[in-house]
């Protein structure tokens, strides 16, 4: 009697353990980084590449990366006019679909957003700005907000691509305009939290990053003319910057589409088009920012950068079809080195080693993440698919997924 009393105690405790494990998931890996945090993954590939897992070729058109939780892949995709949720198993095959909202439908139409993911929800806006919360394991839609449309929104020429944040009780979008310019909704109900003031400004392209100086919680994106620092409980907006003033080129473009850097205290924005990138020095209370440099170098196109060990990696905009791939020193902006490889793309990290995913050939380079130079230790070329290669790799247990507009690839990389 005591054994079968013990079994049922550990049974109870193991059920309770796994009823209340969280889960978590978000665009570029954990705090929007960049950097994963795997391990045991492989330091050099077989010559002809990692082993190709799966592929599944027939998915519907999206630029969007993908989001894993509940032993199933997500992404977003167009059909139609239409953007759709859709859940495949393990293996690469469907499970289903769900359309949750507006698709862009002027230049570049393909899904934009990847799916924010906690516990059994799944967060999204789509390319016209409905902002939907979605049952990750049955695909039924909790809520949708009509949101750019409820708060007068914008749209810059590309429509929106923000990947939704996370915080305490709420989600959050930035639909810009007259009205407001970044709002907080109930995340179990989509109820309106608070609206921030207007900056009278367009949205950006970019995933807004959620900081914490000295214990304050602070969130910090970009848009089309400002960067700015936006309490999360209260929607106050406790600082902003004129990023606008530094675009450069014969365009002068603010299209601003990378989620900032953050490392004490230090902020650093970068974008394309000859864009001048910046670092800000957040003070002491996060009320403000002063200018520490102004670089003219790494201005990333839309493949994001990541920090490792004090120094900045990514590719910079040389026009709209090539770019060379960048190091710069985080403190002081300096070079450390410009070298081309093939054309510029997307970069994540994972235990010390970049891969990064040139967006014009698909070919994807394995390097060891090294201020003295750019050596790639492997490659291989990306086989299925159509169009650029603009979606950011994902890395998770082990294996690498890459999105190609209609096509996803499963690979392992692990040793």
């Amino acid at each position: 009697m005591k054994r079968l009393l013990g079994f049922g105690l550990i049974v109870c405790f193991a059920f309770t353990q796994c009823k209340q494990e969280k889960v978590f998931t978000e665009w570029r890996g954990p705090n929007r980084t960049g950097v994963y945090n795997e391990t045991g993954l492989l330091k050099k590939w077989p010559e002809e590449g990692p082993k190709m897992l799966w592929h599944n070729d027939s998915i519907p058109v999206g630029y969007s990366s993908v989001a894993i939780a509940h032993n199933t892949i997500y992404l977003t995709g167009l059909i139609d006019s239409t953007d759709y949720l859709l859940a495949f198993d393990m293996d690469g095959n469907k499970k289903w679909q769900t359309p949750y909202g507006k698709g862009w439908d002027a230049s570049f139409i393909d899904s934009r957003a990847t799916p924010t993911i906690e516990d059994d929800r799944i967060y999204l806006s789509s390319g016209k700005g409905d902002v939907a919360c979605v049952n990750a394991l049955s695909g039924e839609i909790n809520w949708k907000v009509n949101a750019s449309e409820k708060f007068g929104g914008t749209f810059g020429t590309w429509g929106i691509s923000e990947s939704l944040l996370l915080y305490k009780n709420m989600v959050y979008y930035t639909p810009c305009g007259d009205q407001t310019t970044m709002v907080a909704l109930d995340k179990m109900t989509g109820e309106t939290i608070w609206q921030s003031e207007s900056l009278n400004d367009k949205p950006g392209y970019v995933s807004p990053l959620m900081i914490n100086r000295n214990g304050k919680n602070q969130i910090v994106t970009v848009i089309e003319k400002n960067v700015f620092g936006v309490n999360p409980d209260n929607g106050k907006i406790e600082w902003k910057f004129d990023y606008g003033a530094y675009a450069g080129g014969k365009w002068k473009a603010n299209i601003n589409t990378n989620t900032p850097l953050y490392k004490d205290g230090k902020i650093y924005i970068t974008n394309g088009y000859d864009h001048k990138s910046v670092m800000l020095n957040l003070n002491e209370d996060a009320s403000g920012v002063e200018l520490a440099y102004v670089d003219s170098l790494l201005d990333v196109h839309h493949g994001g950068a990541v920090l490792l060990d004090g120094y900045i990696y990514g590719s910079n905009w040389v026009n709209n079809r090539m770019g060379n791939w960048c190091c710069l020193d985080w403190n002081t902006g300096a070079k450390m080195y410009e070298t081309k490889w093939q054309t510029k793309g997307s970069i994540i990290s994972a235990e010390g080693m970049l891969y990064c995913y040139d967006e014009k050939g698909g070919n994807i380079a394995l390097v060891k993440a090294d201020p003295k130079e750019f050596k790639v230790i492997s490659e291989f070329k990306v086989p299925y698919g159509k169009g650029p290669h603009w979606s950011h790799l994902v890395i998770k247990d082990g294996v690498m997924y890459v999105r190609h507009e209609n096509a996803l690839m499963a690979y392992s990389i692990k040793e």
